[in-house]
């Protein structure tokens, strides 16, 4: 296993290589050979795609540049490339993707149901503070119609019932990266869980929605340190086990959890909001999830998705534009709201269905160009381990982008190093910092990169790098930081 002073004497190593002079019997390596040799230090058993390529498409260093690999969150290029070609209005409010409410007739006599239908927006929030696409303009709106309400609807059924992507790993379900997605969505589907610690010998104090139940079977101790506490979801449930231990003097602890049932948790949320306005809401909650109906255990009944457009709508969000999600999506790397987004494409011509996105993705690459055999998607934020991407589908994308009229946008969604989002931290202190912009990936033993940056010679040069099998416990990310800041010094 490779620790870390072996991975800095290989980084150290390919720099020096490119830096000092040659003797003149000894001609020095080229960059390929630079790349090479610096690869051959990360952690054994590790698997590495490159394709780099200046300005008028030269290659500089292409290793595996046709293999398939892992692309984690570097899915995301695609993704949100494929909504700027396809997807009309990208830069105008979001008038088709917002929540709609309808007040429809009820089975309880002066006490409509009321329906939220979701329409594909992932940003709708339920905060205090929140002043856009808000679930209370929505509240505020029944409460000036009615005081009393029957069921509360959750439609869900614009898009087709797949919460989650074919090939998410199981533990990654429970969590807000692996959180299900929906048409209707709201708080990002995930729920935020505090502990603060009380005195030594009691359990600790844990702040929670009540839309959860907690097992709390922390403890506080004595002292100070890190929190050693483990938060556990059963999927499938709304039980949270809380069991370790927080240091008296810890300030806080938090982690966030996935939600299930997205549509659920939006009907349990407007239920309470209602409430909290004086309407009083008599029936229950009632998430429907397919266009053919759902059977109701506890009545017996079919909820008819059918009946549900019956109503004429009471209001409607209009979320900001796409674009500005986009930003988010790539800045951060948001998986829930780059799947969500990827449904979409499968709106253009289809059924919103993951099937139909991938088609309609499939569809447009080919147009720019890129090879069939550099590619497979099953989702769109990269949280599916089916998903594979070539380096030289990835680096043919990104110069495709670039001749696009919304290309410039696009680019400017992704993250700069040393300066924002997931490349906040890196490259500090380097000529490439302020000067890369690129897509981060992480997933299950997968590094990725991929985007653009200024040589030292001047030109911009695109690359794709991948990173595959890092063995368990260990990253391969300094040594491809390595490598591309050898390419830059000498090029």
């Amino acid at each position: 296993m490779m620790g870390t002073t072996t991975a800095r004497a290989g980084i150290a190593a390919f720099l020096i290589g490119i830096a000092a002079p040659a003797f003149a019997d000894s001609p020095p390596l080229s960059t390929q050979a630079q790349a090479e040799a610096a690869l051959a230090t990360a952690p054994k058993g590790t698997r590495f795609g490159l394709l780099v390529v200046d300005d008028a498409g030269k290659v500089i260093v292409s290793i595996n540049p046709d293999g398939r690999f892992i692309p984690a969150s570097n899915t995301k290029m695609f993704t949100t490339a494929a909504a700027y070609a396809l997807l009309p209005g990208m830069d105008q409010p979001d008038t088709t993707g917002g929540t709609t409410l309808r007040l429809a007739s009820g089975s309880r006599k002066g006490a409509p149901d009321v329906e939220l239908e979701g329409n594909g927006d992932a940003r709708m929030s339920s905060a205090n503070d929140c002043k856009v696409d808000c679930l209370a303009t929505l509240a505020d709106a029944v409460a000036a119609k009615a005081k009393l309400v029957g069921n509360v609807i959750a439609v869900d059924h614009s898009y087709p019932d797949e919460r989650w992507s074919p090939g998410m790993s199981w533990n990654n379900i429970q969590t807000e990266d692996g959180t299900a997605s929906g048409a209707l969505n709201l708080d990002d589907n995930q729920i935020k869980v505090t502990v603060v610690p009380s005195t030594a010998g009691t359990p600790p104090t844990v702040v929670v929605s009540a839309y959860y139940q907690l097992n709390n079977e922390a403890q506080t101790t004595a002292g100070n340190g890190a929190p050693s506490l483990t938060l556990e979801r059963a999927v499938g449930t709304k039980r949270l086990r809380l069991y370790g231990q927080i240091p008296s003097e810890t300030k806080e602890w938090h982690q966030w959890v996935g939600i299930d049932d997205p549509a659920d948790y939006a009907a349990w949320t407007f239920k309470a909001m209602l409430e909290a306005r004086g309407v009083k809401v008599t029936g229950r909650l009632l998430p429907v999830h397919r266009a053919s109906g759902m059977i109701d255990q506890a009545c017996d009944c079919v909820i008819d998705a059918a009946a549900v457009h019956m109503a004429p709508p009471l209001a409607s969000l209009v979320p900001p534009p796409l674009a500005e999600d986009v930003v988010v999506i790539n800045k951060v790397s948001q998986n829930l709201h780059a799947q969500v987004l990827f449904r979409r494409l499968g709106h253009v011509d289809g059924t919103g269905s993951s099937d139909w996105a991938v088609r309609a993705e499939q569809q447009l690459l080919a147009r720019a160009g890129i090879p069939r055999e550099g590619y497979d998607f099953s989702d769109g934020s990269g949280m599916s381990t089916y998903n594979r991407v070539s380096p030289r589908a990835a680096v043919t994308l990104l110069r495709w982008v670039a001749t696009q009229p919304w290309g410039k946008a696009w680019y400017a969604s992704l993250p700069i190093a040393g300066v924002d989002g997931t490349l906040k931290k890196r490259f500090i202190g380097t000529p490439l910092a302020g000067n890369l912009i690129a897509k981060t990936g992480t997933l299950n033993a997968t590094n990725a990169l991929s985007g653009t940056f200024r040589a030292a010679s001047g030109r911009t040069l695109t690359f794709a790098y991948f990173a595959n099998d890092v063995p368990d416990g260990q990253t391969a990310v300094p040594v491809m930081e390595a490598v591309l800041l050898g390419v830059a010094a000498s090029n």
